[in-house]
This record gives C-alpha cells, structure tokens and sequence, in this order.
C-alpha cells in the first residue's frame, strides 16, 4: 500500500471505490493525482475479490475539472520530477489506458463538475452515472489545451461526430439530463442518492459471470483500440503546443481570471 495524499481508496464486498480528493481545487489533477489513479486502478485489477471500480470526486462540487493549471510549468508541461507522461509531465495517456484495459468495469459517479479533462476521464469509463445537479463540458480550447485522442475521437462515437464537435468547438456546459439525453450519461439520479445508485450497479455487475464481463469489455474496446495510435501522436504535439506563447496565454488568463486573448494568435 502505497501512501496516498490525493486520493481516497476503499475496498468492500467485491467494489474497489477511488475518490479524487482535491476538493479545494473542484478535485482538478496533479501529477501525484494521476500516479495515485493509476496504482489504485493497478491494485483493483490484481485483486481478484473485486469485479467493479467506482471513480467519484470529493465533495458536492466537483467530479473532476482536469488539470490543475497552477501546476502548469513555465517551460509548457507540468511541475513533475517522475515520468514524462508524453511530454506535459503527467501520465494522462497511461491512466486513460489503464480504465481502459482492467479487465472489470469502471463506473463514473459523477457528483459534480466534469469539465476537461475530467469530462474525458467520465467518457472514457465504461459507464456513467450521474448526479442530477452535475455539469458536463470541455474546456481545453478556453485554456490552451486539448485531449486529440480518446477525448474527442472516442467521444465522437459516443455522441456523433457533429456534437462532439460543438462540445469541442464551444466549451459549453451540459446538464445531466442534457447529456443522458445525447448518450453521454447511462443514469441521473438525485444527488443525495448517487452513492447509493452507484452501489446498486455495481452490486448487479458483480452478480454477473466475471469473464463473461471482462470479455465483453476486451471486445467493446476491440473497436476503437485504434484511438491509442491517436492518443500518443496527440499528446506529443500536446507538448510541444504547452511550449508556446499561445498556450501560455490561455493558462495565464485562466489563473489571472480574465478572458484569454487568443486573437492575435490568429495572424
């Protein structure tokens, strides 16, 4: 066991439950977050007592609004001293690998804000349920970032290619009804009973033939495997693009709460 500073772990009756507890920040990732993710997702996957992973966040809030931009270096990338995480100093591409290839469902509670990159941690999970005060959207563009993999190629399948587009294109925010509506969400319940919600699945999941399951979910991501050639081609162009002035420029208006001028990048 591994000392946790970012995240809560919990493991009972067959589900292995990781919160994002980052609330002061709406639960927004650092490097350690993303480590502390993938080695809970690790240990649940060795475990063979648990069938069902369930990602929530801290608080009432937020699930996860992505990257925290504070932590975003001078030189692009962020503050790390571990692994290159692709370049921008985070292990993005090998966490969403991971919720990808554990061999057991990983369910989104989703209490709050998914903005982000935590709308693409949501997407990317084999279901969601959420809250019916949560919030959907994406935000990259307004702070000079992206996700040009599994974050908009695999959301394209999810809810078309022309919404996946608005949600790019426009960085608006969606309700939870708004998103069950479009195939983003499977559920929405009311917020006091979302954990609750959340155990039922589970507790039907882990009634089921564990095989069966885990080669129903090899043969689901068969489909769109393609997509990690994508992710690792995006996230090196990621970090080379964190090293210029207009992605800077998104960071620094974001942390100065002002809106970014990305017009003059347009010359």
């Amino acid at each position: 066991m591994v000392e946790l500073t970012d995240i809560l772990y919990e493991k009972a009756d067959g589900i292995a439950k990781i919160t994002i507890n980052r609330p002061n920040v709406l639960n927004a990732f650092r490097a350690e977050t993303i480590e502390e993710l993938i080695w809970a997702i690790r240990d649940a996957w060795d475990d063979n007592r648990i069938g069902v992973v369930t990602l929530t966040g801290s608080g009432e809030k937020a699930f996860c609004v992505g990257g925290d931009q504070s932590k975003k270096g001078e030189e692009g990338g962020y503050d790390y001293s571990g692994g290159l995480g692709g370049g921008i100093g985070l292990e993005v591409e090998n966490l969403h690998q991971t919720i990808r290839n554990i061999p057991k469902p990983v369910i989104a509670s989703v209490n709050g804000y998914a903005i982000g990159g935590g709308h693409v941690l949501h997407v990317i999970c084999d279901l969601t349920i959420a809250a019916d005060t949560a919030k959907f959207g994406q935000a990259g563009p307004t702070v000079g970032s992206y996700d040009a993999g599994f974050g908009s190629a695999y959301l394209a399948r999810i809810v078309g290619e022309k919404k996946a587009r608005e949600i790019w294109y426009l960085c608006e925010k969606y309700s939870a009804e708004e998103s069950k509506e479009m195939g983003l969400v499977n559920k929405v319940v009311p917020a006091d009973k979302l954990e609750e919600a959340t155990e039922e699945w589970a507790k039907k999941i882990l009634d089921k033939s564990p095989t069966a399951i885990k080669m129903l979910k090899y043969s689901f991501n068969a489909d769109s495997a393609n997509i990690h050639g994508i992710q690792q081609l995006a996230m090196g162009s990621l970090a080379m693009f964190y090293n210029t002035p207009e992605s800077e420029e998104g960071k620094n208006a974001f942390l100065e709460k002002r809106e970014a001028e990305f017009n003059k990048f347009r010359k």
